[in-house]
């Protein structure tokens, strides 16, 4: 079954302050919050796009901090959504918002609107990387607000940040390992960068803080998929979503890249690879699951470079009967 996102952009004008890293301006480019008849256009303008028959369709609130909005707008925006639901046009609601923003007035609305899932920016677990990100909640807001939830039995998403002031590796796996202790179904795992126009410029630009280089983020980013992979959270996304803005002016420095999670997958292989002994040889065939033979040759097949300096002739097949993180090696 085919699994579509219907993205609704909501503006930051619920949050109550803005991190360090935010400019989400520059990252939404929609200053406005969408207007009704802007919302069910966006609806059905997606709903004849999708060419599947048998398929999950799921309508999705993002960009904000959707239960910091006024009750009266949040049910004004869920209800626009409950007409696709009865006729099963759409299966599901997803919205976004932060951890103290969590109570259960807040879940009661919620739950009468049929949302589904729920994400929390979370960013980390750690209490000086979120002051020194003018996150505004504390760690106990988040665990609360994961323990209501599940409570609730909504579909838990904790989002996490790397690279940000203060953090370290270890604080990264740090809040990768809460978030599997949360109990959460899913994650996302965004690398901090320096936006224009953010306090993060200031202090990259002051030599205050420096962001971590692309081959950083995806390495540490290649090492927290795998812990989730073997815990059963399920990794939504890794990286930030590409954009005009981010491709253009608005990103300063950091690790942005379009194919960051192209590369994260290629990281991973390739570390599998040279995990090995690897015979000299005329002829290597690399045999993987067929899901996983493009991130096995690796980003740019950089993978297939580094094999070659064992052999001349280096080939990969698929073979459906083996796990997907497993490959065979025949010369």
């Amino acid at each position: 079954m085919k699994h579509y996102i219907i993205p609704i952009f909501l503006p930051e004008l619920a949050c109550p302050n803005r991190c360090v890293f935010c400019n989400q301006y520059s990252i939404v480019t929609k200053q406005q919050l969408p207007k009704k008849e802007a919302v069910i256009q966006i609806i059905k303008q997606h709903l004849q796009s999708f060419v599947h028959s048998e398929r999950c369709v799921e309508l999705a609130f993002f960009g904000g901090n959707f239960t910091g909005l006024p009750e009266k707008m949040q049910r004004d925006y869920l209800a626009l959504a409950q007409p696709f639901l009865e006729s099963n046009q759409i299966q599901a609601i997803r919205i976004s918002t932060r951890p103290d923003y969590i109570d259960a007035k807040r879940l009661s609305v919620l739950k009468s609107y049929h949302v589904r899932r729920i994400e929390l920016g979370m960013q980390s677990s750690d209490a000086e990387v979120l002051s020194l990100s003018g996150r505004g909640h504390t760690f106990e807001d988040t665990k609360k607000a994961t323990e209501l939830i599940l409570n609730k039995s909504f579909t838990l998403g904790l989002q996490m940040m790397i690279g940000l002031p203060g953090d370290t590796i270890k604080k990264s796996q740090k809040t990768a390992a809460d978030i599997i202790r949360f109990n959460a179904h899913e994650t996302r795992i965004y690398p901090c960068v320096v936006i224009r126009n953010t306090e993060l410029e200031n202090l990259y630009r002051t030599g205050t803080f420096q962001p971590l280089s692309l081959d950083e983020a995806v390495s540490q980013t290649a090492a927290l998929h795998e812990m989730f992979e073997k815990s059963g959270v399920k990794v939504l996304r890794m990286g930030l979503h590409a954009s005009d803005d981010l491709n253009g002016a608005a990103l300063i420095a950091g690790p942005y890249h379009p194919n960051f999670a192209e590369m994260v997958f290629s990281h991973q292989w390739k570390k599998r690879f040279e995990n090995v002994k690897i015979p000299k040889t005329d002829s290597l065939q690399i045999v993987v699951h067929p899901s996983q033979r493009t991130q096995a040759i690796g980003y740019k097949a950089e993978n297939k470079h580094y094999l070659k300096q064992f052999a001349q002739k280096v080939r990969f097949v698929s073979d459906n009967s083996l796990p997907k993180n497993e490959f065979k090696m025949l010369c």
